[in-house]
């Protein structure tokens, strides 16, 4: 199963994605506190000498987890800006000419400069092909004439998750987009 399981936490925000494996190590140490969606996948086990039978674990697709102990899922705030968040945030699109692109031909292009004071973060950062990122230089949009296609903004949680999985099942999909900002958000192509 190459699908991952969306982790919750009791309350039902989104944490993170995990393998198959660590969803059935919270299951047999009973930390699922509750599930949500529609898959379900059954993961075989070894033969009991005792009993003679089969152990069988059933995950599903979505579950939320008992407690959180402060750990590497446990995560609030602005998700970390990657070049390939980003490029799936403008949906492969330039922000300043339109044109559709692949990844290597896109570039992260801070709106100001950082050496005018800009900062690297998702409100001030956008998708641009190499040619519109050249001819901006060091300048804002509105000094070299190039006008944004739209406004940069910062994903919260559940879309930054929508943004880092490739194969979202679509119970997972519609629970993560319950909880979306409100604004329009470009998805990547398969």
């Amino acid at each position: 199963m190459s699908h991952l399981i969306l982790r919750l936490d009791v309350s039902g925000t989104p944490v993170t994605w995990i393998p198959w494996q660590d969803a059935v190590c919270l299951y047999s140490r009973n930390m699922v506190a509750w599930t949500a969606g529609e898959h379900m996948f059954r993961f075989q086990g070894g033969i009991c000498r005792a009993t003679g039978q089969r152990s069988a674990v059933n995950v599903n697709s979505i579950i939320a987890i008992k407690r959180s102990a402060q750990n590497k899922y446990v995560r609030r705030g602005v998700p970390p800006l990657t070049n390939r968040e980003l490029f799936l945030r403008d949906a492969h699109m330039c922000m300043y000419c339109g044109n559709d692109q692949r990844n290597t031909l896109l570039t992260r292009d801070h709106v100001l400069p950082i050496s005018r004071g800009g900062r690297d973060s998702w409100s001030n950062v956008v998708a641009a092909c190499r040619t519109c990122n050249t001819r901006k230089g060091n300048r804002i949009p509105e000094e070299a004439h190039m006008p944004l296609l739209a406004v940069p903004y910062v994903p919260n949680w559940a879309e930054y998750l929508a943004l880092s999985n490739r194969r979202i099942l679509a119970d997972q999909m519609d629970f993560l987009k319950s909880q979306f900002s409100g604004r329009p958000m470009p998805f990547h192509r398969q």
